[in-house]
Order: structure tokens, then C-alpha cells, then sequence
């Protein structure tokens, strides 16, 4: 579908650079260009001394196990009948945080090729990602591929380029609105699933570009696939919740959209708190397309950590409260970062390297905030 092998990057997840006429953005050859090669043999290097897969293991498993099974069993208990519309309410709002840790914890981690070393086994555990209503196959295109290459570059990363109310990138117009984003972000933040599910995959897919990717071909297999899963999911969770609950449509409505919004804010108020913060860089390339720094340099000067030291959290976030180890090692389980993290933390500050990192994650979100409202105002 690209200049670039999609498929082999999709499921190999990123662990190079990746250029060329499809993307016309490079990377500096010369810019600490060791780095990469000496964090990932001591990472390898620390996987044999210890005996462990860089995948799965079984405190893994059992929290797919678990996972799947609160949000299922929510989901059941919901369409049952059995209980008031306020119990009802509460399970829909579990059930939304419980889709939102699948798309953290597991499908996550499978999409990148984390979970197992059989590809086939991470394209099963991916398609999870499709029942909870997204689709894995532009999701692997805009983050995999584009979001862990070009990370906080205006018009190659989706996360920085959102609706024009939000302003998360230099090469945005600025409005007089903008002022006022670090408030009213929240209320889109919540959006996100909504959005994701009934919106942006259709537009994106048939939009020129794939956040700055061009396409070059329709790939209709994918399409259709698309449509099946989206059917899927509109069957199961809004028409079966709507012929069997038996209650007022408007509070059937209700309940989903709640279900969403905490959905939809969990997923944000993770992702967002790892880049768009203070600290890190939002760089551009120069006129011939040249970012100033190698790969892995930039991800170090794009990328932060946050509570790495909350148990809870690391539980909760899968892992990607530690996203500098996981935009290096994309590849690997989240259940492995935090041993990790002190090799990358070290070998950083060797070569002269920043290595952002928030001590708690409401520290995190105080400094997501204070961005928003320096790109509200113009100052970055």
C-alpha cells in the first residue's frame, strides 16, 4: 500500500528508522549514532542473564485472562435485566474502562508483535482491538509505523495533529480559542472513542493521505474486513443493548455514551501525558526533509515516562506510563519495562542523551496541561 513495507513494519513493529519517498522526512546518520546499538545489546544482554522471553510471561497472561473476563462479564450483566438502572449505569461505565485497559494492555501489545513470537497468535490477540470497535489495520499504519517513526512531528503523527480546536503542534494555526484549550481538551479527550468508532477509521481510511503517508493503491480487502468488524460491534453493542434492555431508549443512549466518554478519556489521559509534555521536543525537518537527530535520539527528545514507581499504575497503564522503553522496544512486553528501565536510563545519560520522566502521573497530567496552554498562547 506504501513506498515502504507495511505489512513487514506492521507486524515486526518499528525497531529502525524508517524513510524514503513515501514519508520524504530522514534522519540524521551521525547524530549519537551508537546509541541504538549499545542499548539494544545490553537490553538483549539482560534477557540472557536473566533467562526470560521478551514476551508474555505468565503474570501476563493472567491479566489478559482477567481483563477479557471483567469486560465480557459486564457486558452480560448489563443485558441482563437483573438489575436497577443505576447498577446498570456503573457496570457500563466498568465495562468502558475494562475496553479501554484491552486496548492498553493486550491488543496493544499484539499489534506491536509484543505478546508472542508467533505472528499468528499476535494477529489473533489483535483482533480484540476491532470487537471493542477500532480497526487494527489503520491503527498499525498511523501508530506502529507512523507515530513510533516520526513521533511529535507536525503532520506525521496523529496524536499531535487533532481537530483544529486543538492545538498540539507549532506548525498549527493559532487561534484566539486556543487560549482556552487546556480546559475544554477534556471534554474531546472523552470523545475519543466515539470518534474512533463510528468516524475516524472510515476517514482516515479513504482520506489522501494516512497522516502523512500517501497512498498509492485502495487496499478494498481491508476495507471490507473493516466494515465486517465494524458490523460486528454495532450489532453487539448497540443494537442487541438496545432490542433487550428493557428500559427507555433515551437512558439505553445514555449509558452508552458514558460508557464512551470513560472509555474515550482513559485511552487520552495515557497516551497524551508520554509526549506532550514538558520537556519534550516537537521538532521539524530541515528543507531537504533532515531531522536533526538519529532515530533513537529523537524518540529519547520526544518521549517521557511517568510513574514509573506506582505498582498500580503499571498495572493499569500497560506499561506505557513507561513509553520511553517502549518506543525504543516496541517489540517487547510491557510486563518487562520497568526492569529495563534503568539500562535505558543509564545508557542515556551516557551519551548525553535527556531522559523525561515525571515521578506521578498527576504530575504528568499537570504538565500535559501547562503545554496545552503554552501552545494555547503561542509560546512553543
Amino acid at each position: 500500500i506504501f513506498n515502504f513495507n507495511l505489512k513487514k513494519m506492521a507486524e515486526q513493529s518499528i525497531t529502525q528508522p524508517l524513510t524514503g519517498p513515501g514519508t520524504g522526512i530522514k534522519f540524521s546518520k551521525s547524530d549519537r549514532k551508537d546509541f541504538y546499538t549499545t542499548i539494544k545489546k545490553r537490553v538483549d544482554a539482560y534477557f540472557v542473564e536473566t533467562n526470560q522471553s521478551k514476551k508474555a510471561n505468565g503474570t501476563m497472561i493472567f491479566k489478559t485472562t482477567f481483563i477479557l473476563t471483567i469486560f465480557a462479564l459486564s457486558y452480560l450483566l448489563v443485558i441482563s435485566n437483573w438489575f436497577s438502572p443505576g447498577m446498570m449505569l456503573f457496570l457500563a461505565i466498568v465495562h468502558g474502562f475494562f475496553a479501554a485497559l484491552i486496548g492498553l494492555n493486550i491488543t496493544h501489545d499484539a499489534m506491536h508483535g509484543a505478546y508472542s513470537d508467533k505472528p499468528k497468535v499476535n494477529y489473533r490477540i489483535g483482533l480484540f482491538f476491532n470487537l471493542i470497535g477500532a480497526n487494527d489495520y489503520m491503527w498499525k499504519i498511523s501508530h506502529n509505523v507512523l507515530h513510533h517513526t516520526f513521533t511529535n512531528v507536525a503532520e506525521h503523527d496523529a496524536d499531535i495533529d487533532q481537530l483544529p480546536l486543538l492545538r498540539m503542534n507549532t506548525k498549527q494555526d493559532l487561534w484566539w480559542v486556543h487560549r482556552f484549550q487546556h480546559i475544554y481538551v477534556f471534554f474531546f479527550y472523552s470523545l475519543t472513542t466515539i470518534a474512533w468508532v463510528f468516524l475516524r477509521d472510515f476517514a482516515e481510511f479513504f482520506h489522501p493521505k494516512v497522516n502523512g503517508a500517501k497512498r498509492t493503491k485502495t487496499p478494498v480487502r481491508e476495507f471490507g474486513r473493516m466494515l465486517f468488524y465494524k458490523c460486528i460491534y454495532y450489532s453487539i453493542f448497540v443494537a442487541v443493548p438496545f432490542l433487550v434492555i428493557d428500559l427507555p431508549w433515551q437512558q439505553i443512549l445514555l449509558g452508552f455514551l458514558i460508557m464512551h466518554l470513560v472509555e474515550g478519556i482513559t485511552l487520552a489521559l495515557v497516551f497524551q501525558l508520554a509526549h506532550i509534555v514538558e520537556g519534550t521536543a516537537f521538532p521539524l525537518p530541515d528543507h531537504q526533509g533532515t531531522l536533526e537527530s538519529s532515530w533513537a535520539a529523537h524518540q529519547m527528545q520526544t518521549t517521557a515516562d511517568f510513574a514509573c514507581e506506582n505498582g498500580f499504575a503499571n498495572y493499569l497503564f500497560g506499561g506505557l506510563n513507561f513509553q520511553i522503553e517502549h518506543h525504543l522496544f516496541p517489540s517487547i512486553c510491557h510486563v518487562h519495562y520497568r526492569a529495563l528501565a534503568p539500562i535505558v536510563r543509564d545508557t542515556a545519560k551516557e551519551f548525553g542523551l535527556p531522559y523525561h520522566e515525571h515521578k506521578t502521573y498527576f504530575g504528568a497530567l499537570a504538565s500535559h496541561v501547562q503545554t496545552l496552554k503554552e501552545f494555547g498562547h503561542g509560546k512553543k
